[in-house]
């Protein structure tokens, strides 16, 4: 694979940073120490951690929610109340129980409450409905259920799949205040519970699982990924302690959702395994966001790409420049506004971070360098990487090949004892994502399937995705999801989804391109509807891409279609050939993507 933009790095960069880093040197060690030296069979949990927390620094502020705070010991003493009550309803070690909330102290309470009782926290993303969301049901089997009152249709919806879960009977539903027909109120329940920490809290090792998080991957619906108690805590040491340096006066402000990682094996633990606070947002809002950092005197947060640049396409406000924030940690800060936002916002660390939930492996931008996602102590490669046929390239032996510095390709961890796979709940779908004899012979690797650049000094750069799976508003779309529900269209003959890159935006927009049966005209506004009650609103593609019934995808040699020259045509029409249609008002649908609106969207007057 060629060369992509110059960024790698020098001795001067290196040895800079390394200077920069001298007085936190000794932390360094000892955290690289402590995450070596965790072991599967050790005791440990994040039920366990949070209580210790509570010990420790029983009046100390762990979590703010607009007007609500918690101390440590508060918060403690509630999720007991909730692990004895559950444990009362016959929760047991192993089992797990879906959890479906939007960010609150509720949901948080009872992740920390399931893990307690050595049960697996399922965290689903609050936008799936129907078809959807059963699916997620399905690949959970939960012995309960535990949402906000407000998704107690969105469950309703998926109760087919809700039903089928076990042979005996259907998982218990609780909802954790208010109330819905058929749900138990867990918030009443809870009330006269004991406070007292639980008995088996104590005996949670640190290789069991503690969350299920849906992930894409990279095919198909989503997939339950493995998080262990032993990833969370080499997480929180690597990036409360190492990366940012958490101390008792700060806080780490948090608007991103709490069913993906980087909020929950991120934010949270770092929080947890440091002693300091945590502030938490619904959602994410543009606006809101540099008054909530004031109003709870965070000194950090956790992004997303996509968050960064929301921020910089915001009228400029003092409360930008008077902050006290010194340092954030997330992933997706794209090269191209990296500096552009550190200045604006004054930010002097940027801890930027790579990792999968179902992967083996991270990096972290532990030296504070530009345009990177850091460096990782574990073993992985750099292989040369075919985009046009979307295949790591081989040597005459077999073997795959590294590139060098400042060139880009595929990236492989070993699996190895040090670095375990804990992949998904489907073993077919872990098995997947490993490739064996890639060096020699018996040698086991996971593969990300994500492009990044080799910037040498064990750093790399995150590039792009690889195949069926693109990341828009934060989520991942699965391709192959959407073509089903589009090949449920009878005129529909083919139908090709993929992501594009739109101006002002980060990720990928959807797209898709349509072959139709020639005797029936389209219709984009019952195309729109048929998919808008099918998909989430993010994996709803934007584009529509009408091709002539003439007209055909090209093929690979073993029948898959070629999606590069797709992407690479973008969603700009070509002539007469083709026609394309743009979702910019969901109350209208689809519309013709005529000179004017293309100009418009090119030139930022347009933003999705």
């Amino acid at each position: 694979m060629a060369k992509h933009y110059n960024n790698s790095h020098t001795w001067q960069d290196i040895s800079t940073a390394v200077i920069k880093m001298l007085p936190r040197l000794p932390t360094f060690i000892a955290v690289n120490i402590a995450i070596k030296r965790a072991k599967h069979h050790q005791i440990g949990s994040t039920g366990l951690f949070l209580q210790r927390a509570a010990q420790r620094f029983p009046e100390r502020i762990f979590l703010r929610f607009a007007e609500r705070t918690y101390t440590y010991a508060e918060f403690n003493a509630w999720v007991n109340q909730i692990a004895h009550t559950l444990q009362a309803r016959g929760l047991q070690k192993g089992q797990c129980v879906a959890l479906m909330f939007k960010n609150s102290p509720e949901q948080l309470a009872c992740a920390f409450a399931v893990n307690k009782l050595g049960a697996v926290a399922g965290m689903v993303n609050y936008k799936q409905r129907d078809a959807v969301l059963g699916h997620s049901f399905s690949v959970l089997q939960p012995a309960m259920v535990i949402i906000a009152e407000e998704f107690a249709e969105a469950v309703n919806s998926a109760q087919p799949s809700l039903r089928e879960v076990s042979e005996d009977s259907a998982p218990q539903c609780f909802v954790m205040g208010g109330s819905a027909q058929g749900y138990a109120n867990l918030a009443e329940l809870c009330t006269s519970a004991s406070k007292e920490n639980p008995p088996q809290t104590a005996h949670i090792r640190l290789g069991e699982n503690c969350f299920y998080v849906f992930t894409s991957g990279t095919t198909g619906l989503p997939k339950a990924a493995a998080m262990t108690h032993l990833r969370w805590y080499k997480a929180g040491l690597g990036f409360g302690r190492m990366a940012l340096g958490l101390g008792k006066n700060d806080v780490q402000y948090c608007c991103l959702p709490f069913y993906h990682n980087t909020a929950l094996s991120i934010a949270l633990s770092s929080v947890v395994l440091t002693g300091s606070g945590l502030a938490i947002a619904e959602r994410f809002s543009a606006s809101q966001f540099w008054p909530d950092i004031h109003y709870h005197q965070a000194t950090c947060f956790t992004y997303i790409g996509e968050l960064c640049r929301y921020l910089l396409n915001q009228p400029e406000t003092p409360l930008e420049k008077t902050h006290n924030v010194r340092a954030v940690v997330g992933n997706g800060l794209r090269a191209e506004i990296w500096d552009a936002f550190q200045h604006r916002f004054g930010i002097s660390r940027i801890c930027e971070l790579y990792g999968a939930s179902e992967g083996n492996i991270g990096f972290v931008n532990a030296f504070n360098l530009k345009r990177t996602v850091g460096f990782s102590p574990m073993k992985f490669a750099v292989v040369e990487f075919d985009v046009d046929n979307e295949q790591p390239v081989m040597n005459q032996r077999g073997h795959l090949q590294p590139v060098g510095k400042g060139e880009i390709g595929l990236l492989l961890a070993e699996v190895s004892n040090k670095a375990p796979f804990d992949g998904y709940t489907n073993q077919a779908a872990s098995e997947a994502k490993l490739m064996r004899n890639v060096f020699k012979q018996g040698d086991c690797w996971f593969n990300t399937g994500d492009i990044v650049q080799q910037q040498g000094f064990r750093h790399i750069a995150f590039i792009d995705r690889v195949g069926d799976t693109f990341r828009w508003k934060a989520e991942n779309v699965a391709t192959t999801e959407v073509e089903a529900q589009i090949h449920s269209i009878a005129d529909v003959i083919e139908a090709v989804v993929y992501g594009v890159e739109v101006p002002n935006a980060d990720g990928r927009a959807g797209m898709v391109s349509l072959i139709l049966n020639q005797d029936k005209p389209f219709n984009p506004q019952l195309f729109y509807e048929h998919l808008r009650k099918r998909l989430p609103d993010y994996a709803v593609p934007l584009f529509v891409r009408l091709r002539k019934l003439a007209a055909y995808h090209e093929t690979t040699g073993t029948f898959k279609i070629k999606k590069t020259e797709l992407k690479q045509q973008g969603y700009k029409p070509e002539g007469d050939n083709d026609t394309v249609f743009v979702l910019l008002d969901r109350s209208l649908g689809y519309q013709p993507l005529n000179p004017q609106i293309l100009a418009e969207i090119e030139g930022g007057q347009r933003r999705f």
